[in-house]
């Protein structure tokens, strides 16, 4: 009786290591291209009005969006710090992590550097934050050297330093409220140099070539 149990027991192993591999193989099975669609880049209008006309679709965005664009931005908590990197997978320095939240969600750009970024929007006090605004931080002995995402609560979403990774701090805590630099609320305005506007617009046109190669 006891072989017969022994036996059953292995068939009924070898059938359940059959049907998980089978859905590991369909899970990983790629869909059919016709029935899939494929996402492409948002197409940005170039010219020197382009930032006013972007922002104002993105202050509507977030208007209304703001909850989903925190959302987005939690989901990055704990990708590691590192300088000049723009992607998740690799890392985001400070900048690069606010500038990825906006167009990933919202398909805005902004400017690369937190130094520029502080010129975009308007400049708010910090009693009028919300959800979405930039809160700006001297950190390197420079005004404007750090950014990140007020989340609400006293509270902003960043990516720090060196070693550290993407979480969440207190606007109140001894360190950050000692460096607290300012606040920008994204209103279609900007005090951007013809350079750096070029800079930008030449992002544009990048991203235009690879949309039309998807």
């Amino acid at each position: 009786m006891s072989l017969k149990k022994a036996l059953l027991s292995k068939v009924l192993a070898i059938a359940m290591g059959l049907l998980v591999s089978l859905s590991v193989y369909a899970a990983d099975t790629p869909r059919d291209a016709s029935t899939e669609s494929v996402p492409k880049e948002s197409m940005f209008q170039a010219g020197r009005s382009y930032i006013a006309r972007v922002s104002d679709r993105l202050v509507d965005s977030v208007s209304g969006k703001s909850e989903e664009l925190i959302d987005r931005a939690m989901e990055v908590i704990g990708v590691r710090y590192r300088w000049d990197a723009e992607l998740p997978q690799s890392g985001l320095d400070g900048s690069s992590f606010v500038g990825y939240v906006f167009k990933d969600k919202l398909g805005f750009l902004l400017p690369r550097k937190s130094t520029q970024m502080s010129r975009v929007g308007k400049p708010i006090n910090r009693d009028e934050l919300q959800p979405g605004d930039l809160v700006f931080f001297n950190t390197m002995r420079l005004t404007f050297s750090h950014v990140g995402i007020y989340v609400g609560d006293n509270k902003f979403i960043h990516s720090p330093s060196k070693g550290t990774t993407v979480r969440v701090d207190d606007l109140g805590s001894l360190y950050w409220d000692k460096r607290f630099d300012g606040a920008r609320r994204l209103d279609g305005s900007d005090n951007l140099n013809d350079a750096e506007r070029q800079e930008l617009l030449n992002e544009v046109k990048n991203l235009k070539r690879k949309s039309r190669s998807l």
